[in-house]
């Protein structure tokens, strides 16, 4: 392979953050408390059971959902846990869903690998194991991403039954998929896995099975006694040998689960994935860490964000070696659109400098997408946008049709989006800046972000007005303090509805990250979608500009 120096390729620039001053410290102080928060949100989250005697009573059979995961990998090599927070602190749901899922290197082969954790009522799927197992079964799918299953799941969780029924079979469906477009997958069984638990294993292209552990059947021997009248121990009904020996489900019999670990890392190197991920075409390229230190980042990003938020020293302490090429820095300087390598990977940036988008920034933007599809770049997003300007002087200049045309190019542009909701995300802005409906392949939040129609106190004095027209069309008189009750009661329910942990247990992203890892984080999306030649929207091509 051939390796190329870019260090005097884009300008580096200077950052003018002064480390020295009160606010800086200041800043520094309240994101101690932020990220002790989430500290304990990830450990919850990462939690895998609600009571030390039921982990007690599993490691001393088995190995835990994450412990398996880990020794899949190849050691040293970084791990990109995906959707960590799905279902939390929601009614009905698990930590993590009761499912650990995430991309990792096996073999040297990057790979989707999902588990389930059985110390959580059996490994069963509730609403948001569900839901976190479609979207990790997409993004593997759009990336072509290996997919390797541990597998140890009771089926759905019969209490929810009917929240998990319908929207479940898409897990078998594109599994069956996966197969019909040449896109490997495994199932290791380590333990009993039954009725939706034992499609997975039917469904997967390669099954290892774990002697004397593995079971996998239809239903269990009570439901087989209670349905027929047989009675038929575990082991005999839906055991491994007798899968290995007389149905042939089983591909490959384990001696204990170390050795189906093995044989796992052994299956991919015989996979398609190969020759795919290590012949790719181009260019191995020197990576430089940026200039500046990323600690810096919790000094001068204001947890409030209300408050400015300096983009541009964000991505200096985001790119390699601080360099950034700008693409018309003086125009429409309220969005940051610019090339920049991360972790040795060409990439767009298009980066909210300030909260509001103009006519200007929307017609810079959608050039700079276009320009991006040319070149075959992929985009990073860095949002921080409360919407598009309204007033006399924008709607005159028409920003009605310029937003349309970014979002337009936002929503046909074929190279790999990546976003990150640094700060607010609200309205039409989100759509702009490719928030979750313009499905993105990556999405991450800040712990500090918001992401909903618009802020808390926007909407209040919204819902306010619409309170007071309607008494006087009414001509009612306005209780002051009933009001006042009202709309405080709906700006609380606003702000829960926009904070990011209660969005990602939704699966409205793909992870609540700390600052601090956006550069890293970045990189590992950027490694995966660039593993397949990037494909720019040929209506593009030609003369980019509007």
């Amino acid at each position: 392979m051939a390796f190329q120096s870019y260090s005097s390729t884009f300008p580096q620039l200077s950052s003018q953050i002064d480390t020295k001053t009160s606010t800086f410290q200041e800043n520094l102080s309240k994101w101690e408390t932020i990220l002790h928060k989430f500290d304990a949100a990830s450990a919850k989250a990462s939690s895998e059971s609600t009571s030390p005697r039921a982990i007690e009573k599993h490691t001393a059979r088995q190995l835990l959902a994450r412990d398996r995961v880990a020794l899949l990998l190849d050691p040293g090599t970084p791990f990109l846990e995906l959707c960590t927070f799905a279902g939390h602190n929601l009614k009905n749901s698990s930590p993590s869903a009761s499912l650990v899922t995430g991309i990792g290197v096996v073999s040297g082969i990057i790979c989707m690998v999902l588990a389930h954790i059985p110390s959580l009522h059996g490994g069963a799927w509730n609403e948001y194991t569900v839901l976190k197992q479609n979207r990790i079964t997409a993004i593997a799918s759009e990336n072509n991403l290996p997919l390797i299953a541990l597998v140890q799941s009771a089926g759905v969780f019969l209490p929810q039954q009917f929240k998990v029924f319908h929207k479940g079979g898409q897990i078998f469906r594109d599994l069956a998929l996966r197969s019909k477009n040449g896109r490997p997958s495994c199932a290791v069984v380590f333990g009993s896995s039954t009725a939706g638990g034992a499609y997975h294993p039917a469904l997967s292209d390669y099954t290892i099975f774990v002697k004397d552990q593995a079971q996998v059947f239809l239903g269990g021997p009570p439901l087989v006694k209670m349905a027929t009248g047989e009675i038929a121990e575990a082991e005999e009904l839906g055991g491994a040998d007798m899968h290995s020996t007389i149905t042939g489900l089983s591909d490959q019999l384990a001696s204990d689960e170390l050795d189906a670990i093995r044989k796992a890392r052994e299956w991919i190197l015989t996979t398609s994935a190969v020759h795919h991920q290590y012949c790719r075409p181009g260019r191995v390229i020197k990576c430089r860490e940026p200039k500046y230190d990323v600690e810096d980042l919790l000094g001068f990003v204001n947890p409030d964000i209300r408050l400015p938020l300096n983009m541009m020293e964000v991505l200096l302490r985001i790119v390699d070696d601080s360099r950034i090429e700008q693409f018309k820095p003086q125009y429409g300087n309220g969005m940051i659109t610019a090339w920049a390598y991360i972790h040795g990977h060409l990439t767009g940036v298009i980066a909210n400098q300030h909260p509001v988008i103009l006519p200007n920034e929307s017609d810079k933007a959608t050039q700079f997408i276009r320009l991006c599809n040319q070149g075959r770049n992929p985009i990073v997003f860095l949002h921080n946008v409360t919407g598009f300007m309204v007033g006399l002087k924008t709607e005159r200049a028409g920003l009605i049709k310029k937003g349309a045309q970014l979002v337009s190019a936002v929503s046909t542009s074929t190279v790999p989006h990546i976003g990150i909701i640094c700060g607010a995300s609200y309205g039409a802005g989100n759509y702009a800046m490719c928030g979750r409906p313009y499905a993105p392949r990556f999405l991450f939040s800040w712990p500090t972000s918001r992401c909903s129609v618009m802020g808390p106190d926007q909407l209040g004095g919204v819902m306010e007005t619409i309170a007071r027209r309607a008494a006087a069309r009414g001509n009612r008189p306005v209780v002051e303090k009933e009001l006042e009750a009202s709309v405080e009661k709906f700006k609380e329910q606003v702000r829960q509805d926009s904070d990011p942990y209660y969005t990602s247990a939704h699966l409205l992203d793909d992870g609540v990250i700390d600052p601090r890892d956006t550069r890293d984080v970045l990189g590992m999306c950027l490694e995966v979608v660039m593993l397949d030649p990037v494909v720019g929207n040929a209506g593009f091509q030609g003369l980019a500009r509007i």
